[in-house]
């Protein structure tokens, strides 16, 4: 059985989602984001409260009782495996690098403010370009690493605060 996506539920629960599992349920919409589920002789009610899609988190009410539901499709858990996940947080820790590399260019200084989604630094990996971007907020603290160095995974390029 092939895994297509893990949820983590209250951040307590976690299991996989396979079409198997899905073919098994009978799922009607009453519409508004209310659904009636059968699953083998259970009945529940859900109701979607609350979505956000680019972080695939969802709040629902199932039977009266909210879950927090965060899900993790075959993408992000196989970029959680190499080890390049970001944290979702609004103000970034100190910047690593996600792989071993090359460093291209360094595009921010000391002292530089930044916002989420800003280039700080373009990494040569694979003889790939990767522009690595901010994950949140920060300052740049100190520069660990100079043009043209190599660089290992792990390694702290730019101290931030």
């Amino acid at each position: 059985m092939k895994k297509d996506i893990a949820a983590r539920v209250d951040d307590h629960f976690e299991f996989d989602i396979n079409a198997d599992a899905l073919n098994g349920l009978d799922i009607v919409s009453m519409g508004n984001g209310h659904f009636h589920i059968l699953k083998g002789q259970r009945s529940f009610k859900a109701e979607v409260i609350s979505t956000d899609f680019d972080k695939k988190s969802f709040l629902i009410k199932v039977n009266g009782t909210e879950h927090q539901v965060q899900l993790a499709d075959q993408y992000d858990q196989l970029i959680r495996k190499m080890g390049l996940n970001v944290s979702s947080a609004s103000k970034m820790n100190d910047l690593k690098a996600p792989m071993p590399g090359l460093v291209l260019d360094i595009l921010v200084k000391e002292g530089d403010a930044f916002e989420k989604g800003t280039p700080l630094l373009i990494l040569e990996a694979m003889k790939m370009e990767n522009i690595i971007k901010a994950t949140g907020d920060g300052v740049v603290k100190s520069i660990g690493v100079s043009k043209s160095d190599a660089v290992e995974k792990g390694q702290i390029l730019l101290e931030l605060e």
